[in-house]
């Protein structure tokens, strides 16, 4: 892991299209600013594996029972 000091307005680049910024400190908070191209998701920490657990679960075939349900269904009408 890479630990940077930065101060209110400096920022870091990653590669040449990611910028991240500190926009404002306020406490124990601090607000970053993040320039990215559009093809690039940005989550939080708690987001990204909360995206990565569900599309875990859709790959398994671990589906909710109420989707399950609506699955069945829908296969009984195409008959």
């Amino acid at each position: 892991m890479l630990i940077l000091t930065r101060k209110l307005g400096e920022s870091i680049r990653i590669g040449d299209d990611i910028e991240v910024k500190i926009v404002a400190i306020a406490g124990d908070q601090i607000k970053l600013g993040i320039t990215a191209p559009r093809e690039v998701d940005v989550n939080r920490g708690e987001i990204y594996e909360a995206i990565q657990k569900e599309n875990s679960r859709a790959a398994s075939g671990d589906l909710p029972e109420d989707i399950l349900t609506a699955m069945k269904a829908m296969k009984k009408k195409e008959k």
